[in-house]
Protein backbone atom coordinates (compact mmCIF):
# COMPACT_ATOMS: atom_id res chain seq x y z
CA UNK A 1 0.00 0.00 0.00
CA UNK A 2 0.76 3.71 -0.75
CA UNK A 3 1.03 6.19 1.88
CA UNK A 4 -1.62 9.33 1.15
CA UNK A 5 -2.47 12.66 1.17
CA UNK A 6 -6.05 13.66 1.50
CA UNK A 7 -6.87 16.76 -0.50
CA UNK A 8 -10.16 18.23 0.64
CA UNK A 9 -11.59 20.34 -2.02
CA UNK A 10 -13.25 23.70 -0.94
CA UNK A 11 -13.59 24.84 -4.12
CA UNK A 12 -10.29 26.65 -5.36
CA UNK A 13 -9.69 27.18 -9.25
CA UNK A 14 -5.59 25.43 -8.65
CA UNK A 15 -6.76 22.44 -6.48
CA UNK A 16 -5.77 19.84 -8.51
CA UNK A 17 -2.68 21.83 -8.76
CA UNK A 18 -2.08 20.03 -5.51
CA UNK A 19 -2.09 17.21 -5.94
CA UNK A 20 -0.20 17.18 -9.05
CA UNK A 21 2.88 19.33 -7.04
CA UNK A 22 2.69 16.54 -4.20
CA UNK A 23 2.74 13.05 -6.90
CA UNK A 24 5.46 14.86 -8.69
CA UNK A 25 7.12 14.31 -5.20
CA UNK A 26 6.50 10.47 -5.57
CA UNK A 27 3.76 10.51 -3.27
CA UNK A 28 0.09 9.49 -4.01
CA UNK A 29 -2.96 11.84 -3.27
CA UNK A 30 -5.99 12.24 -4.06
CA UNK A 31 -9.01 15.43 -4.01
CA UNK A 32 -12.16 14.59 -2.36
CA UNK A 33 -14.64 17.27 -1.39
CA UNK A 34 -14.51 19.04 1.75
CA UNK A 35 -17.58 17.76 3.17
CA UNK A 36 -16.88 13.65 3.03
CA UNK A 37 -18.15 11.90 5.98
CA UNK A 38 -15.88 10.65 9.23
CA UNK A 39 -15.64 7.17 7.95
CA UNK A 40 -14.67 7.58 4.82
CA UNK A 41 -11.57 9.77 6.24
CA UNK A 42 -10.91 7.16 8.64
CA UNK A 43 -10.63 4.27 5.80
CA UNK A 44 -8.42 6.74 3.50
CA UNK A 45 -5.65 6.37 6.22
CA UNK A 46 -3.87 9.62 4.98
CA UNK A 47 -0.92 10.57 6.38
CA UNK A 48 -1.51 14.14 6.08
CA UNK A 49 -4.48 16.54 4.93
CA UNK A 50 -4.42 19.62 3.19
CA UNK A 51 -7.36 21.93 2.97
CA UNK A 52 -8.25 23.96 -0.76
CA UNK A 53 -8.40 27.44 -0.97
CA UNK A 54 -11.98 28.35 -1.99
CA UNK A 55 -14.24 31.03 -3.03
CA UNK A 56 -16.24 31.21 0.44
CA UNK A 57 -15.78 33.60 2.97
CA UNK A 58 -15.44 31.83 6.83
CA UNK A 59 -17.56 35.30 7.55
CA UNK A 60 -20.38 34.56 6.58
CA UNK A 61 -23.17 31.87 7.82
CA UNK A 62 -23.25 28.15 6.38
CA UNK A 63 -19.62 28.73 4.60
CA UNK A 64 -17.64 25.40 4.38
CA UNK A 65 -16.01 24.12 7.34
CA UNK A 66 -13.37 21.32 7.55
CA UNK A 67 -14.84 17.74 9.12
CA UNK A 68 -14.06 17.89 13.01
CA UNK A 69 -12.35 14.31 12.42
CA UNK A 70 -9.61 16.13 10.09
CA UNK A 71 -8.32 17.65 13.70
CA UNK A 72 -8.48 15.03 15.80
CA UNK A 73 -7.09 12.33 14.10
CA UNK A 74 -3.61 13.25 14.51
CA UNK A 75 -2.24 13.29 11.67
CA UNK A 76 -0.51 16.76 10.29
CA UNK A 77 -2.83 19.59 8.26
CA UNK A 78 -2.09 22.25 6.74
CA UNK A 79 -4.15 24.71 5.32
CA UNK A 80 -3.99 26.84 2.01
CA UNK A 81 -5.89 30.21 1.67
CA UNK A 82 -9.61 29.57 2.41
CA UNK A 83 -8.10 26.09 4.45
CA UNK A 84 -5.67 27.99 6.72
CA UNK A 85 -9.08 30.49 7.29
CA UNK A 86 -11.75 27.71 8.28
CA UNK A 87 -8.68 26.03 10.59
CA UNK A 88 -8.04 29.07 12.41
CA UNK A 89 -12.06 29.46 13.09
CA UNK A 90 -13.00 26.11 13.72
CA UNK A 91 -9.87 26.37 16.22
CA UNK A 92 -10.83 29.16 18.24
CA UNK A 93 -9.25 31.65 15.91
CA UNK A 94 -10.54 35.01 14.66
CA UNK A 95 -10.96 35.80 10.80
CA UNK A 96 -12.38 39.07 9.21
CA UNK A 97 -13.32 40.56 6.12
CA UNK A 98 -9.44 42.53 4.86
CA UNK A 99 -9.54 46.20 4.34
CA UNK A 100 -7.13 45.40 1.46
CA UNK A 101 -7.00 42.23 -0.38
CA UNK A 102 -4.54 40.50 -2.23
CA UNK A 103 -4.02 39.71 -5.49
CA UNK A 104 -0.99 38.29 -7.34
CA UNK A 105 2.89 38.71 -6.28
CA UNK A 106 3.45 39.49 -2.55
CA UNK A 107 6.66 38.94 -0.43
CA UNK A 108 6.46 37.29 2.93
CA UNK A 109 8.43 37.97 5.62
CA UNK A 110 9.43 34.45 7.70
CA UNK A 111 9.13 35.41 11.17
CA UNK A 112 9.40 32.34 13.15
CA UNK A 113 10.67 29.40 10.35
CA UNK A 114 9.59 26.86 12.85
CA UNK A 115 9.21 22.89 11.60
CA UNK A 116 7.46 23.94 8.29
CA UNK A 117 9.68 26.70 6.69
CA UNK A 118 13.35 26.26 7.98
CA UNK A 119 15.52 26.69 5.64
CA UNK A 120 13.05 27.96 3.25
CA UNK A 121 13.54 31.36 2.05
CA UNK A 122 14.34 34.06 -1.38
CA UNK A 123 16.15 36.19 -0.02
CA UNK A 124 16.99 38.46 2.74
CA UNK A 125 15.95 42.24 3.41
CA UNK A 126 18.11 44.93 3.72
CA UNK A 127 16.94 43.99 8.09
CA UNK A 128 18.79 40.85 6.40
CA UNK A 129 14.77 39.34 7.73
CA UNK A 130 14.02 36.21 5.48
CA UNK A 131 11.88 36.74 2.45
CA UNK A 132 9.58 34.85 0.09
CA UNK A 133 7.96 35.38 -3.03
CA UNK A 134 4.57 33.92 -3.40
CA UNK A 135 1.30 34.22 -4.55
CA UNK A 136 -1.88 35.31 -2.98
CA UNK A 137 -5.31 35.38 -3.68
CA UNK A 138 -7.34 36.23 -0.51
CA UNK A 139 -9.84 38.88 0.54
CA UNK A 140 -10.39 37.61 4.39
CA UNK A 141 -7.32 37.39 6.86
CA UNK A 142 -6.80 35.35 10.20
CA UNK A 143 -6.80 38.31 12.94
CA UNK A 144 -6.36 36.15 16.06
CA UNK A 145 -4.34 32.80 16.35
CA UNK A 146 -6.01 29.70 17.88
CA UNK A 147 -4.63 28.56 20.86
CA UNK A 148 -1.05 26.80 20.36
CA UNK A 149 -0.38 28.57 17.59
CA UNK A 150 2.22 30.90 16.56
CA UNK A 151 2.76 33.60 13.99
CA UNK A 152 5.56 31.75 11.06
CA UNK A 153 5.16 34.45 8.16
CA UNK A 154 3.40 38.19 7.69
CA UNK A 155 2.81 41.02 5.37
CA UNK A 156 2.46 44.48 5.87
CA UNK A 157 -1.23 43.90 4.60
CA UNK A 158 -1.65 40.61 6.31
CA UNK A 159 0.22 40.35 9.24
CA UNK A 160 -1.06 36.28 10.15
CA UNK A 161 0.26 35.63 6.74
CA UNK A 162 1.30 31.37 7.50
CA UNK A 163 1.16 30.44 11.43
CA UNK A 164 2.09 27.02 12.77
CA UNK A 165 1.36 24.60 15.92
CA UNK A 166 4.15 22.30 16.02
CA UNK A 167 3.12 19.90 18.53
CA UNK A 168 -0.08 18.95 16.47
CA UNK A 169 1.94 19.63 13.32
CA UNK A 170 -0.83 21.86 11.96
CA UNK A 171 -0.16 24.32 9.59
CA UNK A 172 -2.03 27.43 7.52
CA UNK A 173 -0.38 29.64 4.77
CA UNK A 174 -2.46 32.62 3.26
CA UNK A 175 -1.04 32.34 0.16
CA UNK A 176 -0.62 29.33 -2.42
CA UNK A 177 2.26 26.99 -2.82
CA UNK A 178 0.96 25.27 -5.50
CA UNK A 179 1.40 27.30 -8.10
CA UNK A 180 4.83 27.98 -9.78
CA UNK A 181 4.18 31.39 -9.05
CA UNK A 182 5.25 30.58 -5.40
CA UNK A 183 9.18 30.43 -6.42
CA UNK A 184 9.54 28.04 -2.77
CA UNK A 185 6.49 26.06 -3.21
CA UNK A 186 7.43 23.01 -4.33
CA UNK A 187 9.75 22.93 -1.36
CA UNK A 188 6.87 23.86 1.09
CA UNK A 189 4.84 21.07 -0.06
CA UNK A 190 7.78 18.31 -0.11
CA UNK A 191 8.48 19.54 3.37
CA UNK A 192 4.80 18.90 4.90
CA UNK A 193 4.49 15.77 2.74
CA UNK A 194 7.71 14.19 3.11
CA UNK A 195 8.92 15.83 6.48
CA UNK A 196 6.09 16.94 8.80
CA UNK A 197 3.78 14.02 7.53
CA UNK A 198 6.71 11.32 7.03
CA UNK A 199 5.50 9.47 3.27
CA UNK A 200 7.55 7.40 1.26
CA UNK A 201 8.32 8.87 -2.08
CA UNK A 202 7.15 5.03 -3.42
CA UNK A 203 4.35 6.71 -6.46
CA UNK A 204 6.71 5.55 -9.57
CA UNK A 205 4.95 4.74 -12.93
CA UNK A 206 7.33 1.41 -13.06
CA UNK A 207 5.31 0.34 -9.71
CA UNK A 208 2.11 1.05 -11.59
CA UNK A 209 2.45 -0.53 -14.81
CA UNK A 210 2.89 -3.91 -11.92
CA UNK A 211 0.00 -2.79 -9.94
CA UNK A 212 -2.31 -1.67 -12.49
CA UNK A 213 -2.13 -5.10 -14.51
CA UNK A 214 -2.61 -7.13 -11.36
CA UNK A 215 -5.92 -5.13 -10.90
CA UNK A 216 -7.20 -4.95 -14.42
CA UNK A 217 -6.44 -8.78 -14.60
CA UNK A 218 -8.32 -9.36 -11.35
CA UNK A 219 -11.38 -7.12 -12.31
CA UNK A 220 -11.50 -9.13 -16.17
CA UNK A 221 -10.80 -12.50 -15.25
CA UNK A 222 -11.18 -14.01 -18.32
CA UNK A 223 -13.83 -11.67 -20.15
CA UNK A 224 -13.11 -9.32 -23.01
CA UNK A 225 -12.90 -5.65 -23.27
CA UNK A 226 -13.31 -2.84 -25.95
CA UNK A 227 -11.95 -0.01 -26.23
CA UNK A 228 -12.60 2.98 -28.47
CA UNK A 229 -9.36 3.80 -29.80
CA UNK A 230 -9.13 7.86 -30.78
CA UNK A 231 -5.31 8.01 -31.48
CA UNK A 232 -5.14 10.76 -28.56
CA UNK A 233 -2.97 10.11 -25.67
CA UNK A 234 -5.30 8.59 -23.07
CA UNK A 235 -7.04 6.21 -25.00
CA UNK A 236 -3.58 5.19 -26.88
CA UNK A 237 -2.04 4.84 -23.13
CA UNK A 238 -5.13 3.12 -22.12
CA UNK A 239 -5.05 0.98 -25.10
CA UNK A 240 -1.17 -0.06 -24.49
CA UNK A 241 -1.77 -0.60 -20.48
CA UNK A 242 -5.18 -3.23 -20.90
CA UNK A 243 -3.04 -5.09 -23.79
CA UNK A 244 -0.03 -5.35 -21.25
CA UNK A 245 -2.58 -6.91 -18.67
CA UNK A 246 -4.77 -9.19 -21.01
CA UNK A 247 -3.35 -9.47 -24.88
CA UNK A 248 -5.48 -10.94 -26.85
CA UNK A 249 -9.15 -10.43 -24.46
CA UNK A 250 -8.68 -6.61 -25.73
CA UNK A 251 -10.37 -5.33 -28.99
CA UNK A 252 -9.66 -1.76 -30.16
CA UNK A 253 -12.58 0.09 -32.69
CA UNK A 254 -10.64 2.56 -33.93
CA UNK A 255 -12.73 5.23 -35.89
CA UNK A 256 -11.79 7.35 -38.70
CA UNK A 257 -14.60 10.33 -38.90
CA UNK A 258 -12.09 11.91 -41.80
CA UNK A 259 -11.19 14.90 -39.72
CA UNK A 260 -8.10 13.29 -38.58
CA UNK A 261 -4.46 14.66 -38.45
CA UNK A 262 -2.49 13.84 -42.24
CA UNK A 263 -1.17 10.06 -41.50
CA UNK A 264 -2.85 9.56 -38.25
CA UNK A 265 -5.12 6.69 -39.14
CA UNK A 266 -1.97 4.62 -40.54
CA UNK A 267 0.04 5.47 -37.40
CA UNK A 268 -2.03 4.41 -35.47
CA UNK A 269 -2.79 0.89 -36.86
CA UNK A 270 0.99 1.00 -37.64
CA UNK A 271 1.66 1.69 -34.10
CA UNK A 272 -0.99 -0.57 -32.08
CA UNK A 273 -1.77 -3.66 -35.01
CA UNK A 274 1.69 -4.05 -36.26
CA UNK A 275 4.10 -2.90 -33.79
CA UNK A 276 1.90 -3.93 -30.32
CA UNK A 277 -0.01 -6.48 -31.68
CA UNK A 278 -3.25 -5.52 -30.32
CA UNK A 279 -6.54 -5.88 -32.09
CA UNK A 280 -7.79 -3.01 -33.58
CA UNK A 281 -10.76 -3.16 -35.91
CA UNK A 282 -10.15 0.17 -38.47
CA UNK A 283 -14.08 1.46 -39.40
CA UNK A 284 -13.35 4.31 -42.22
CA UNK A 285 -16.55 6.52 -41.09
CA UNK A 286 -15.49 9.35 -43.04
CA UNK A 287 -17.95 9.38 -45.78
CA UNK A 288 -20.86 8.90 -42.76
CA UNK A 289 -19.72 12.03 -40.66
CA UNK A 290 -19.19 14.43 -43.54
CA UNK A 291 -22.58 13.73 -45.01
CA UNK A 292 -23.67 14.86 -41.58
CA UNK A 293 -21.64 17.81 -41.53
CA UNK A 294 -23.16 19.03 -44.59
CA UNK A 295 -24.41 22.94 -44.10
CA UNK A 296 -24.04 22.79 -40.60
CA UNK A 297 -21.86 25.63 -38.99
CA UNK A 298 -22.32 26.18 -35.65
CA UNK A 299 -19.65 24.70 -33.88
CA UNK A 300 -21.71 23.48 -30.91
CA UNK A 301 -23.94 21.85 -33.72
CA UNK A 302 -20.71 20.33 -35.28
CA UNK A 303 -19.54 18.57 -31.94
CA UNK A 304 -22.79 17.01 -31.21
CA UNK A 305 -23.26 15.68 -34.87
CA UNK A 306 -19.48 14.36 -34.73
CA UNK A 307 -19.92 13.06 -31.18
CA UNK A 308 -23.38 11.49 -31.64
CA UNK A 309 -22.17 9.47 -35.06
CA UNK A 310 -19.09 8.54 -33.55
CA UNK A 311 -21.74 7.05 -30.70
CA UNK A 312 -23.51 5.11 -33.66
CA UNK A 313 -20.41 3.75 -35.32
CA UNK A 314 -19.02 2.43 -32.13
CA UNK A 315 -22.29 1.12 -31.14
CA UNK A 316 -22.62 -0.61 -34.61
CA UNK A 317 -19.26 -2.32 -34.29
CA UNK A 318 -19.41 -3.00 -30.78
CA UNK A 319 -22.94 -5.13 -31.58
CA UNK A 320 -20.50 -7.37 -33.65
CA UNK A 321 -18.61 -8.68 -30.89
CA UNK A 322 -20.82 -10.51 -29.02
CA UNK A 323 -18.13 -11.78 -26.13
CA UNK A 324 -17.30 -8.32 -25.06
CA UNK A 325 -18.10 -7.81 -21.62
CA UNK A 326 -16.45 -4.42 -20.57
CA UNK A 327 -16.37 -0.85 -21.77
CA UNK A 328 -12.71 0.49 -21.47
CA UNK A 329 -12.12 4.42 -21.48
CA UNK A 330 -9.01 6.70 -21.27
CA UNK A 331 -10.76 8.52 -18.19
CA UNK A 332 -7.95 10.68 -16.41
CA UNK A 333 -8.07 11.70 -12.93
CA UNK A 334 -9.06 15.38 -14.16
CA UNK A 335 -12.25 14.33 -15.84
CA UNK A 336 -12.95 12.16 -12.51
CA UNK A 337 -12.67 15.69 -10.30
CA UNK A 338 -14.41 17.74 -12.78
CA UNK A 339 -17.37 15.21 -12.54
CA UNK A 340 -17.54 15.17 -8.99
CA UNK A 341 -18.68 18.79 -8.65
CA UNK A 342 -16.19 20.99 -7.64
CA UNK A 343 -17.00 22.05 -3.79
CA UNK A 344 -20.37 21.26 -3.55
CA UNK A 345 -22.33 20.30 -1.11
CA UNK A 346 -23.20 16.89 -1.46
CA UNK A 347 -21.08 15.91 -4.47
CA UNK A 348 -19.36 12.92 -2.56
CA UNK A 349 -20.14 10.44 -5.77
CA UNK A 350 -17.92 10.36 -8.34
CA UNK A 351 -19.49 9.30 -11.23
CA UNK A 352 -17.97 8.00 -14.76
CA UNK A 353 -16.72 10.50 -16.94
CA UNK A 354 -17.54 9.11 -20.68
CA UNK A 355 -15.20 10.73 -22.58
CA UNK A 356 -16.17 9.04 -25.94
CA UNK A 357 -19.71 10.82 -25.97
CA UNK A 358 -21.57 9.17 -23.87
CA UNK A 359 -22.55 5.79 -24.80
CA UNK A 360 -25.63 4.30 -24.80
CA UNK A 361 -26.50 2.16 -22.21
CA UNK A 362 -27.96 -0.66 -24.66
CA UNK A 363 -24.27 -1.65 -24.75
CA UNK A 364 -25.01 -3.75 -21.18
CA UNK A 365 -21.25 -3.61 -20.86
CA UNK A 366 -19.33 -3.04 -17.39
CA UNK A 367 -16.90 0.21 -17.40
CA UNK A 368 -13.10 -0.27 -17.21
CA UNK A 369 -11.06 3.04 -17.07
CA UNK A 370 -7.40 1.97 -15.70
CA UNK A 371 -6.24 5.52 -16.32
CA UNK A 372 -8.66 7.35 -13.94
CA UNK A 373 -6.16 8.02 -10.98
CA UNK A 374 -3.56 9.58 -13.33
CA UNK A 375 -3.34 12.99 -14.15
CA UNK A 376 -2.08 13.89 -18.10
CA UNK A 377 1.86 13.98 -17.15
CA UNK A 378 1.61 10.63 -15.38
CA UNK A 379 -0.19 9.34 -18.65
CA UNK A 380 2.27 10.84 -20.93
CA UNK A 381 5.17 8.96 -18.26
CA UNK A 382 3.26 5.78 -18.67
CA UNK A 383 2.84 5.60 -21.88
CA UNK A 384 6.21 5.89 -22.81
CA UNK A 385 7.19 2.67 -19.97
CA UNK A 386 4.73 0.92 -21.59
CA UNK A 387 6.68 0.99 -25.36
CA UNK A 388 4.42 3.67 -27.12
CA UNK A 389 6.56 6.57 -28.99
CA UNK A 390 7.10 9.52 -27.63
CA UNK A 391 6.27 11.20 -30.49
CA UNK A 392 3.11 9.88 -29.96
CA UNK A 393 2.60 10.39 -26.00
CA UNK A 394 4.30 13.95 -26.05
CA UNK A 395 2.04 15.57 -28.93
CA UNK A 396 0.14 18.30 -28.93
CA UNK A 397 -3.57 17.68 -27.73
CA UNK A 398 -6.21 17.64 -30.33
CA UNK A 399 -9.85 18.28 -30.04
CA UNK A 400 -12.23 14.87 -30.26
CA UNK A 401 -13.84 16.43 -33.12
CA UNK A 402 -10.82 16.97 -34.30
CA UNK A 403 -10.41 18.88 -37.81
CA UNK A 404 -14.34 19.67 -37.38
CA UNK A 405 -13.76 22.60 -35.04
CA UNK A 406 -10.43 23.79 -36.68
CA UNK A 407 -12.56 24.43 -39.75
CA UNK A 408 -14.45 27.63 -39.47
CA UNK A 409 -17.98 27.16 -40.65
CA UNK A 410 -19.28 24.53 -42.40
CA UNK A 411 -16.99 21.13 -42.63
CA UNK A 412 -16.10 19.73 -46.44
CA UNK A 413 -13.88 17.17 -47.74
CA UNK A 414 -11.95 19.63 -49.46
CA UNK A 415 -11.43 22.21 -46.99
CA UNK A 416 -10.30 18.97 -44.54
CA UNK A 417 -7.42 18.19 -47.00
CA UNK A 418 -6.17 21.56 -47.40
CA UNK A 419 -6.18 22.10 -43.81
CA UNK A 420 -4.53 18.73 -43.22
CA UNK A 421 -1.87 19.23 -45.37
CA UNK A 422 -1.24 22.74 -44.03
CA UNK A 423 -1.08 21.86 -40.89
CA UNK A 424 1.17 19.00 -41.23
CA UNK A 425 3.50 21.44 -42.88
CA UNK A 426 3.25 23.88 -40.26
CA UNK A 427 3.60 21.12 -37.20
CA UNK A 428 7.00 19.84 -39.31
CA UNK A 429 8.58 22.81 -39.53
CA UNK A 430 8.16 23.06 -35.44
CA UNK A 431 9.91 19.86 -34.85
CA UNK A 432 12.54 20.53 -37.41
CA UNK A 433 13.67 23.92 -36.22
CA UNK A 434 15.96 23.98 -32.94
CA UNK A 435 15.65 26.93 -30.78
CA UNK A 436 19.73 27.85 -30.17
CA UNK A 437 19.41 29.14 -26.65
CA UNK A 438 16.99 25.73 -25.31
CA UNK A 439 18.67 23.26 -27.77
CA UNK A 440 14.90 22.46 -28.12
CA UNK A 441 12.62 21.94 -31.26
CA UNK A 442 9.82 24.52 -31.34
CA UNK A 443 7.43 22.07 -31.07
CA UNK A 444 8.44 21.24 -27.57
CA UNK A 445 9.01 25.00 -26.87
CA UNK A 446 4.83 25.20 -27.53
CA UNK A 447 2.28 23.63 -25.55
CA UNK A 448 0.01 23.52 -28.41
CA UNK A 449 0.19 24.39 -32.49
CA UNK A 450 -1.86 24.12 -35.50
CA UNK A 451 -3.91 25.43 -38.05
CA UNK A 452 -7.12 27.07 -38.68
CA UNK A 453 -8.82 26.94 -42.01
CA UNK A 454 -10.69 29.95 -42.48
CA UNK A 455 -13.68 30.45 -44.94
CA UNK A 456 -12.87 33.35 -46.83
CA UNK A 457 -11.17 34.11 -50.18
CA UNK A 458 -8.38 36.70 -50.64
CA UNK A 459 -6.57 38.08 -53.54
CA UNK A 460 -2.94 36.65 -54.48
CA UNK A 461 -0.45 36.88 -57.40
CA UNK A 462 1.39 33.52 -58.49
CA UNK A 463 3.59 34.01 -61.41
CA UNK A 464 1.84 36.05 -63.54
CA UNK A 465 -1.96 35.33 -62.78
CA UNK A 466 -4.04 36.73 -60.28
CA UNK A 467 -5.27 33.89 -57.40
CA UNK A 468 -8.84 33.65 -55.54
CA UNK A 469 -7.81 31.35 -52.89
CA UNK A 470 -8.25 30.61 -49.16
CA UNK A 471 -6.62 31.54 -45.95
CA UNK A 472 -5.15 29.39 -43.40
CA UNK A 473 -4.35 30.76 -39.96
CA UNK A 474 -1.52 29.47 -37.77
CA UNK A 475 -1.45 29.42 -33.86
CA UNK A 476 0.94 28.39 -31.56
CA UNK A 477 0.54 29.23 -27.62
CA UNK A 478 3.03 28.48 -24.53
CA UNK A 479 0.99 27.45 -20.88
CA UNK A 480 1.63 25.49 -17.83
CA UNK A 481 -1.91 24.66 -17.12
CA UNK A 482 -4.20 25.44 -19.99
CA UNK A 483 -6.62 27.91 -18.03
CA UNK A 484 -4.59 31.09 -19.61
CA UNK A 485 -1.74 30.96 -22.47
CA UNK A 486 0.39 32.94 -24.19
CA UNK A 487 0.83 33.03 -27.71
CA UNK A 488 4.34 32.04 -28.73
CA UNK A 489 6.81 34.22 -30.12
CA UNK A 490 8.15 32.03 -33.14
CA UNK A 491 10.90 33.18 -34.86
CA UNK A 492 10.29 35.24 -37.80
CA UNK A 493 11.98 33.34 -40.50
CA UNK A 494 10.43 29.99 -38.93
CA UNK A 495 6.94 31.58 -39.92
CA UNK A 496 7.83 32.94 -43.25
CA UNK A 497 9.81 29.70 -43.73
CA UNK A 498 5.98 27.89 -42.94
CA UNK A 499 4.10 30.49 -44.84
CA UNK A 500 6.24 30.41 -48.29
CA UNK A 501 5.46 25.78 -47.97
CA UNK A 502 2.10 25.95 -47.56
CA UNK A 503 1.75 28.93 -50.21
CA UNK A 504 3.73 26.87 -52.69
CA UNK A 505 2.84 22.85 -51.66
CA UNK A 506 -1.13 23.35 -50.70
CA UNK A 507 -2.99 23.95 -53.89
CA UNK A 508 -5.33 26.42 -52.55
CA UNK A 509 -4.19 28.72 -50.43
CA UNK A 510 -2.73 31.54 -51.48
CA UNK A 511 -2.49 33.65 -47.96
CA UNK A 512 -1.07 32.48 -44.06
CA UNK A 513 -1.68 34.86 -40.81
CA UNK A 514 -0.21 34.26 -37.25
CA UNK A 515 -3.15 34.16 -34.36
CA UNK A 516 -1.17 36.79 -31.40
CA UNK A 517 -4.20 36.16 -29.19
CA UNK A 518 -3.61 35.53 -25.46
CA UNK A 519 -6.09 33.37 -23.58
CA UNK A 520 -8.01 35.50 -22.03
CA UNK A 521 -9.65 37.46 -24.27
CA UNK A 522 -9.36 34.60 -26.85
CA UNK A 523 -9.75 30.64 -25.89
CA UNK A 524 -7.07 28.45 -27.59
CA UNK A 525 -9.06 26.77 -30.57
CA UNK A 526 -11.07 28.76 -32.62
CA UNK A 527 -14.10 27.33 -32.38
Amino acid sequence: MHDKILILDFGSQVTQLIARRIRESHVYSEIHPYDVDETFIREFAPKGIILSGGPNSVTEAKSPRAPQIVFDLGVPVLGICYGMQTMADQLGGKVELGNVREFGYAEVQALNHTGFLEGIEDFKNEKSDSMLKVWMSHGDKVVDLPAGFKLMASTPSCPIAAMADDDRRFYGLQWHPEVTHTVQGRAMLERFVLGLCGAKADWEMGHYIDEAVEKIREQVGNEHVILGLSGGVDSSVAAALLHRAIGDQLTCVFVDHGLLRQDEAKQVMSTFADHLGVKVIHVDASEAFLQKLAGVTDPEAKRKIIGAEFVEVFDAESNKLADAKWLAQGTIYPDVIESAGKGKKGAHTIKSHHNVGGLPETLNLKLLEPLRELFKDEVRELGVKLGLPPAMVYRHPFPGPGLGVRILGEVKREYADLLRHADAIFIETLRNTIDKETGKSWYDLTSQAFAVFLPVKSVGVMGDGRTYEYVVALRAVQTLDFMTAHWAHLPHDLLGHVSNRIINEVRGINRVVYDISGKPPATIEWE
